[in-house]
């Protein structure tokens, strides 16, 4: 299948995928028939929760099909309702896979150009388990890295179950959304993300 979803990391791919319900077998990193039966699955049930809801540019629908199927509906009403208040907003990061996450928290550290963007290592962001994701707001096509629309987003964006990083008491991340579900933790839902929810 051309699509992998994150083909680079079978491993985290096949927790996602069975996170969602879809893969049964053995967590072993192997892309196997089983974990491309499942992948195929899980594009099929991103195209219907997309055809349900809303679809999105390019960038966005990439993004959103990063997420668990569970968390996709809340993240697109979220932003459909956003895009219907007159913002231009676009999810512009959805999933990070371990491997991302480490690189996205040494910028800025450790003599690593550009400045500090998260103070999550690997397996601390909600964005390592397949439920957060960011909104950029745009005008007249330029992205704005800050302002009072991402205020204003969240007036219309928190839906029940949709938490909002601007609400946070400390690294305010007004871009940041993210479903905790029934996990109270970050450790709490990392230990059932890599056991793939089982």
């Amino acid at each position: 299948m051309s699509n992998r979803l994150f083909p680079d990391d079978v491993l985290f791919a096949q927790r996602l995928l069975s996170c969602c319900g879809l893969y049964e077998d053995t967590l072993d990193g192997d892309w196997g028939q089983h974990t491309d039966d499942a992948d195929k699955a899980f594009h099929q049930q991103c195209d219907q929760i997309a055809a349900n809801v809303a679809t999105f540019d390019t960038r966005t629908e990439a993004n959103i099909r990063t997420l668990l199927t569970p968390v996709q509906p809340l993240c697109r009403e979220s932003l459909r309702r956003i895009r219907n208040s007159g913002l231009d907003a676009r999810v512009i990061s959805g999933t990070r896979t371990y491997a991302e996450q480490t690189v996205l928290y040494r910028q800025g550290r450790f003599g690593n150009p550009g400045p500090r963007v998260t103070n999550a290592k690997a397996g601390q962001s909600w964005h390592n388990f397949g439920r957060a994701w960011d909104v950029g707001i745009f005008r007249n096509g330029a992205y704005l890295k800050d302002g009072p629309e991402y205020a204003r987003a969240a007036t219309v964006g928190k839906i029940p179950g949709v938490q909002w990083g601007g609400d946070w008491a400390t690294f305010k991340d007004k871009p940041h959304y993210q479903v905790i579900g029934d996990f109270g933790t970050l450790a709490a839902v990392r230990a059932d993300f890599e056991k793939g929810g089982r």
